[in-house]
């Protein structure tokens, strides 16, 4: 027999059921709100982690340096044996009976290396050359005592340009 003061049991059932709803979505939110706390702090020691960070920032920086010093290394190398191939060659052409320059003429290694080349201008440059060509049967001088044949048979280029 029920009490009137009592509230029927098939609303209670429904009251209890209600607040097992309840409880449960509260469970499930403060579980999605720990996921989510969880995430935010990995994300702030991702992206905060100063001494990390610099660590990698530290370890790249070494790496390019490394590799701008192995370029550089490359580069010094590849300019010697250019300035040496291009000394060799200039010294053939000067050598050589197909030279229309004058034999006053400085090589091009030599010109650029002097201290006063900033102070010729290209006309004084060009008037040997110029000068060369207007007179062809006149043949270039070789002054200079052979310091080693060539390879095309030319013969002997001068000891060394000073």
């Amino acid at each position: 027999i029920e009490d009137e003061t009592q509230v029927s049991r098939a609303t209670q059932g429904e009251q209890d059921n209600y607040e097992m709803h309840v409880r449960a979505a509260n469970i499930v939110r403060a579980g999605e709100s720990l996921m989510k706390l969880v995430s935010d702090l990995k994300q702030f020691l991702i992206l905060n982690d100063f001494p990390s960070v610099n660590e990698a920032i530290n370890q790249r920086n070494q790496q390019l340096r490394s590799l701008q010093e192995e370029c550089d290394k490359k580069l010094i190398a590849l300019r010697d044996e250019i300035s040496i191939d291009l000394y060799e060659l200039e010294e053939e052409y000067y050598s050589s009976s197909y030279s229309l320059c004058d034999s006053n003429d400085l090589p091009l290694c030599e010109a650029y290396w002097r201290q006063d080349f900033a102070t010729l201008s290209p006309e004084s440059l060009s008037m040997p050359l110029a000068a060369a060509t207007a007179e062809p049967s006149v043949a270039p001088s070789q002054s200079s005592t052979p310091s080693h044949p060539h390879v095309n048979g030319h013969g002997a280029g001068p000891a060394e340009h000073s």
